[in-house]
């Protein structure tokens, strides 16, 4: 498998598991999956499932294939059309995952154009069987992450130093909530943890809390879009467990932007189960 991550990712990725020990507020759509084959009965009619991994973990991606296909294979999906959105794509390169499944370019050229390997960079056999299954049977694919670009902006100059063509792929500034405390204390509490003196002053520790904000606000704002576009769809999101497990990530930044009684959204976090799942 490769990593290959900017400095910028790779300080902010640290950060993001260690959000993953901290305990959280609790999310009543939250469920924590530990089968290998998941019934998801229980969540069959929600219209966002986000299905939360490690995202090196080949047994959770295993999951994420089993609990799709039987999403695309249940009775509700025979009116509704199930779409799969993925962090591991950022929003610029929409247009490549449409043309995968139109069959105009092939998986390797997929994997080449949406510059895979320099901006996300785990094993591409872990979403791989994710996409085959989808073209396969022609689940739409939604693209919903930050450029790199704009988030390492933001990491080093801070959400103020956003302007002009930076708002292409991202939520105009009104809409990207940094007001909530709580959650602005924890990163501050595991920046400092991790990097101490090496931290730099608070304004370094703001600057990381706006680029997870911007993450959570970016991707929430395009499943929110899709939905609103598709009110027939049900969207499964493959998304790491620290965007989804707090009452003030993505579900919540969803939520707000979509004014209806009859939405539903369920948090899945998957567990890495090696006894069940033998080398």
């Amino acid at each position: 498998m490769h990593f290959r991550f900017s400095p910028t990712v790779l300080l902010t990725g640290i950060l993001l598991a260690a959000w993953l020990m901290i305990p959280s507020p609790v999310v009543a759509t939250t469920i924590t999956i530990t089968q290998n084959t998941p019934n998801i009965s229980n969540i069959q009619q929600d219209d966002v499932i986000y299905l939360g991994e490690n995202h090196d973990s080949a047994n959770i991606h295993q999951q994420q294939l089993a609990i799709i296909t039987q999403l695309q294979h249940n009775d509700r999906n025979s009116d509704y059309q199930l779409a799969i959105a993925f962090e591991m794509f950022q929003r610029p390169f929409q247009g490549f995952l449409d043309r995968y499944l139109a069959g105009v370019i092939s998986e390797q050229q997929l994997k080449e154009q949406t510059e895979y390997e320099t901006r996300w960079g785990f094993d591409w056999e872990f979403y791989a069987p994710i996409l085959r299954f989808a073209k396969e049977q022609h689940i739409p694919l939604i693209a919903l992450n930050t450029p790199t670009e704009i988030t390492r902006k933001v990491a080093e100059s801070g959400i103020e130093s956003l302007a002009g063509s930076d708002f292409r792929y991202i939520p105009p500034l009104s809409e990207i909530k940094l007001d909530n405390e709580l959650y602005r204390q924890r990163l501050n509490e595991i920046y400092q943890q991790h990097f101490g003196d090496q931290a730099g002053n608070s304004t370094d520790a703001d600057n990381f809390f706006a680029a997870q904000v911007l993450w959570d606000e970016t991707m929430a704002e395009a499943i929110a879009f899709y939905w609103q576009n598709h009110p027939q769809s049900q969207i499964a999101t493959l998304v790491g467990q620290a965007h989804i497990m707090y009452d003030y990530a993505i579900p919540a930044r969803v939520a707000r932007r979509i004014d209806s009684h009859n939405f539903t959204q369920t948090s899945l976090l998957l567990q890495d189960n090696q006894d069940d799942n033998p080398k």
